[in-house]
């Protein structure tokens, strides 16, 4: 044989076996899964996720409202430079009005890069939010839907334990029955023995043992009594014979 073509054979063989041990290994696992262990496990791992969902919505809006916090300082910064700003005018002091009002300036682009960031916080706080609505939506139709699976399996499995039982119960009662009709016939055969046995004594064809042992019994009591009438009657011509 060809050293190819005898791979070629064993690998077949190895492709074989290994899709016999999947095979077997699927039907053991079936044989001992709950399906309502697994969707309790797939209800639990949902659960996890709009958990994780929450921490995200509680994060972002932590960091939103730092941000309005810090935006809400800057504001009272800005009205404390336009009075300043005022005051200098007021006093004349033009440059040192120019410096508050720069000052202004600057605050009031942070604050509107704040404005931007959190806009963008409130979008995502919203689309996470949106998403924890509808996640939560179908978490609690799967739980509904869980619940009945679980209960229509309870019932599937009970009325199956009920049907096995119900089956061996039938496979006693089937043995019950042979020993029935075996104890008919035992019964059946024994009655015509003894009637056989009554006609047998009737006809003759048999003797009764009892009457034969007391026939022989009587004749050695005869005979024994026989024996002593002669032992007597010879001790009596002895006696004759000495007068």
């Amino acid at each position: 044989m060809p050293v190819q073509v005898g791979v070629v054979r064993r690998m077949g063989i190895l492709s074989r076996m290994g899709l016999i041990v999947k095979t077997k290994a699927s039907k053991l696992l079936d044989r001992y899964e709950d399906p309502r262990e697994v969707l309790d496990y797939s209800y639990e791992k949902q659960l996890e996720l709009i958990r994780e969902v929450r921490k995200g919505i509680a994060r972002v809006a932590t960091s939103k409202k730092r941000l309005e916090i810090q935006k809400r300082k800057l504001e009272a910064q800005m009205e404390k430079l336009d009075v300043q700003a005022r005051r200098a005018v007021e006093m004349g002091k033009e440059e040192l009005a120019r410096v508050a009002l720069e000052r202004k300036i600057a605050l009031r682009s942070q604050i509107s890069q704040l404005d931007g960031e959190i806009a963008t916080l409130t979008a995502e706080q919203q689309r996470l939010e949106h998403t924890h609505g509808k996640l939560a939506q179908k978490i609690e139709l799967f739980r509904a839907r869980k619940e009945v699976l679980k209960a229509r399996y309870t019932a599937a499995e009970a009325k199956s334990e009920v049907a096995e039982s119900l089956s061996g119960i039938s496979e006693e009662m089937a043995d019950v029955g042979l020993a029935l009709e075996r104890a008919e016939e035992k019964t059946e055969q024994m009655s015509a023995r003894a009637e056989a046995l009554d006609e047998l004594m009737e006809s003759g064809v048999l003797d009764d043992l009892s009457v034969r042992e007391d026939d022989i019994d009587s004749k050695l009591e005869e005979l024994s009594a026989s024996a002593e009438l002669e032992r007597e009657l010879e001790r009596l011509k002895s006696e004759a014979k000495e007068d």
